[in-house]
């Protein structure tokens, strides 16, 4: 540093540029652990829409990949909890009722459309997420959305009509239109369920921790999945499924479920949520990439083109919203 640098406390070019690098290097390692952890959730549907091939139908599908998340999160929540205090009755229902909807009710009805749409098309609805959240708080909190609020929702709706006309036109992969109709609507559904979760789940992280409530609302969520297989299929029917679906299910629970959830959390450690959110726009990317690459899923003008308006408009939505 120079002498004039340090008589008026003005950094010379040198070490400004040093400060940089070191703010540079500080986060690359959340902006790394977001990146994975966003393509390692997108690689969700290609694994379901994997299993579909053998046969399996989705609630066996959904509870094979629950039960081998279960003994993961009630390790996460456990480890969480660790010198915390005990849930109150309160807590304990907050925690059941969010475990319903945000990763039971989510999760199934994700899986039930992803049997009607493809990989891409159901990652750009779940994208829609932070504008369900804006409307549920304009509905209960009379919460007002900006201008360019408006305008990012707009770009990003009209995005997933286009694709949405674009599944109507090739038939649902050739199950007819108005299966593809139906996909849509349980997979838009499963982003309403998530929306309300996210709307509902800010008190208990304030108490408990967000990573003490993941893993207690995702251990609520495994249950329910497996009482659900056990009250409408024999259990029999679990040994009955192909061994590719039983090492796609331990794939998802592990690589897709539980080892992104503890990547973003770490992420959002290092670099925040604002900016987590925005590196997590490569999902809708790499589920696209994945699904050409590995479900043979085509990639026309019509996708890319409402790829693009749903991340724009997700972009616009996000930077106006902070």
């Amino acid at each position: 540093m120079t002498k004039s640098a340090v008589q008026t406390g003005i950094p010379s070019s040198s070490s400004s540029s040093s400060s940089s690098a070191s703010g540079a290097r500080s986060l690359a390692p959340g902006l790394i652990l977001a990146s994975l952890g966003a393509v390692a959730f997108s690689g969700k549907a290609i694994i379901v829409k994997l299993a579909y091939r053998y046969g399996v139908d989705a609630i066996t599908l959904i509870m094979l990949r629950m039960l081998f998340a279960l003994p993961l999160f009630a390790v996460m929540a456990w480890w969480a909890g660790r010198g915390k205090p005990a849930l109150t009755l309160r807590d304990w229902f907050g925690v059941a009722g969010l475990g319903f909807s945000g990763y039971y009710l989510a999760s199934f009805l994700d899986f039930a459309g992803l049997a009607y749409i493809s990989a891409s098309f159901e990652r750009l609805i779940l994208y829609l997420n932070p504008t369900l959240v804006l409307l549920f708080g304009w509905l209960l909190y009379r919460r007002r959305a900006t201008r360019p609020q408006v305008l990012g929702m707009i770009v990003s709706y009209a995005g997933v009509l286009l694709v949405f006309g674009h599944e109507l036109w090739i038939g649902g992969g050739g199950k007819g239109g108005g299966a593809a109709a139906w996909g849509t609507f349980l997979v838009f559904l499963s982003a309403v369920s998530y929306a309300a979760y996210l709307v509902y789940s800010g008190e208990f992280v304030k108490r408990l921790g967000s990573l003490r409530l993941v893993g207690l609302a995702t251990t609520v969520a495994c249950l329910l999945c497996i009482l659900q297989f056990a009250l409408t299929r024999p259990m029999s029917a679990a040994m009955q499924v192909a061994p590719e679906v039983i090492w796609l299910s331990v794939l998802n629970a592990t690589l897709c479920t539980a080892v992104p959830v503890l990547m973003v959390m770490m992420a959002i450690e290092r670099i925040g949520p604002a900016m987590a959110a925005q590196t997590g726009m490569i999902g809708p990317l790499s589920t696209i990439l994945m699904g050409v690459v590995i479900l043979g899923e085509p990639f026309t003008a019509w996708i890319a083109a409402g790829t693009v308006l749903v991340i724009a408009g997700i972009f616009v939505f996000t930077r106006t919203g902070r």
